[in-house]
């Protein structure tokens, strides 16, 4: 288990001070390294032994008139962001993400979040018209009333429920095939603390009421805008679950014994959300998250005592 959640490490400055600085990105762009990113948020990456690297390409093999964002520098190299059409066998974010080294997700986490927020936000929300990039891609600004809008971040709490004694609460979406459980998680709603959230989504998840709710670390999840807020949360000892037939197929208590045999066979086994046909509900614990999310490393530090 690592220190922190994948996709957090401070790899590069994003050096904002540059972003309306028209000169200097002119500049900088022609010695830049260049991440290709499609309109669906997918990117070129070539085989690295068991990892991806990204396929960073020159300037000049860009369309002039491609939209660029400048992602930030890493020692005296610029590095920047150009939206083309994909090419043939191009990645998105969980696979490169899973397996790059922590520059190149964080190069590549910037940028699918960038793309995704530019390709929802096209008009204003104050008046209709259209918006157009602007601070090397960081704002969009009306092209009637003049006015800027930032970039979209929805705070979302996940969250390890456990009862103290050896066993944890978990649940599987409605989507998710059977087997796959995951921590809870949930949007935080307006005027709501992160910690009242927290009891909130497992009331209504699993009705259980929760207490000693204890914040853990954050992780950037761009698909398309959430910034994953984690936390531990303490449960009575054999509390009843009553899972939400919208929310949630199935949910219960598990322990760290068939958590752990859960984690191990997750990754021995890439495709996790694999139907599993003529297989119905049945409670038994499979699969858990991936390496990749911080539901994972919340669970990670819970099979370690932490």
């Amino acid at each position: 288990m690592g220190a922190a959640p994948r996709l957090t490490q401070v790899s590069y400055d994003r050096a904002a001070h540059h972003r309306g600085d028209a000169d200097w990105l002119a500049a900088a762009f022609e010695r830049a390294r260049i991440l290709l990113i499609s309109p669906e948020s997918t990117t070129p990456a070539t085989a690295a032994g068991d990892a991806l690297q990204l396929a960073f390409v020159e300037p000049g093999a860009v369309p002039a008139d491609a939209p660029r964002r400048f992602l930030g520098v890493r020692g005296e190299l610029p590095y920047f962001s150009v939206t083309v059409e994909a090419g043939p066998d191009w990645h998105g974010l969980r696979e490169i993400a899973a397996v790059a080294d922590d520059l190149e997700a964080a190069l590549a986490t910037s940028a699918v979040a960038l793309q995704q927020w530019h390709g929802r936000h096209t008009h204003c929300p104050l008046c209709g018209s259209p918006t157009v990039e602007t601070e090397a891609g960081w704002t969009r600004t009306c092209t009637s009333d003049g006015s800027q809008h930032f970039p979209r971040t929805d705070p979302a709490v996940i969250m390890l429920v456990h009862d103290g004694a050896g066993s944890c609460l978990l649940g599987r979406g409605a989507a998710w095939a059977v087997g796959r459980y995951s921590t809870l998680a949930g949007f935080v709603e307006p005027g709501e603390s992160l910690e009242a959230a927290v009891i909130r989504e497992v009331e209504e998840e699993v009705g259980v009421t929760v207490t000693d709710v204890r914040y853990v670390a954050s992780q950037p999840w761009p698909f398309p805008s959430s910034l994953m807020l984690g936390f531990t949360a303490i449960a009575p000892v054999g509390a009843k679950v009553a899972a939400d037939e919208v929310e949630m197929a199935e949910a219960g208590w598990f322990t760290r014994a068939e958590v752990q045999a859960a984690a191990d066979r997750t990754d021995g086994w890439a495709p996790i959300n694999a139907e599993v046909p003529g297989q119905e509900p049945d409670g038994i614990l499979r699969y858990v998250s991936p390496p990749l999310s911080i539901s994972r490393f919340l669970i990670d530090r819970w099979l370690a005592g932490d």
